[in-house]
């Protein structure tokens, strides 16, 4: 299904933030996160512990409180869901910044709006997201992306997918259910 959606970046993604799969263009829009050292490639864990987060994220407030507070709904949701508490604990211990945040019993899910992103090749882009629970597999997610046709964003997106045709690397499978 992702492969299919070839003129717009796509991915799945789980309520822990692990981005479990991404079409070829997610994964160019997406590269610094993809790209992170960490496993599993987790949005919150780049958020918070990657250096090139807030150079990749001109919101970067934003999209950490977003990430807090999407953690805790699944926290709410799941309590006992052992990957989400080492996640917390891991976030928790590696830095203040979460843990202020965590404080703050923000509870929101977020499966629309848009997001800035820096990114390092096409430079500035503000995609559009919708979130669809994928009825099949509780817990997942479809995150399709989009920009406004024309316009600076439409160019960035363009120059990202004629970027990830020479850059083109399978995405990693995920290990079992996740």
């Amino acid at each position: 299904m992702l492969r299919a959606m070839d003129g717009v970046p796509a991915y799945i993604r789980n309520a822990r933030l692990d981005l479990l799969a991404g079409n070829t263009l997610a994964r160019a829009l997406f590269a610094p996160i993809f790209n992170s050292p960490a496993r599993p490639v987790n949005a919150a864990r780049f958020t918070f512990l990657d250096p090139a987060a807030p150079a990749f994220y001109p919101d970067w407030d934003a999209v950490a409180d977003q990430n807090v507070a999407s953690l805790r709904a699944e926290a709410g949701r799941n309590p006992y869901d052992k990957a989400l508490s080492d996640l917390i604990g891991e976030l928790s211990t590696r830095g203040d910044t979460f843990s202020q945040r965590w404080a703050a019993h923000d509870v929101h899910r977020h499966t629309t709006g848009a997001k800035r992103l820096n990114h390092p090749i096409a430079g500035p882009i503000t995609v559009h997201y919708e979130a669809m629970a994928l009825a099949a597999d509780e817990g997942l997610s479809l995150i399709v992306c989009g920009v406004a046709p024309g316009g600076r964003d439409a160019d960035a997106l363009s120059l990202l997918a004629s970027w990830s045709i020479g850059n083109q690397t399978e995405p990693e499978p995920a290990l079992g259910r996740q």
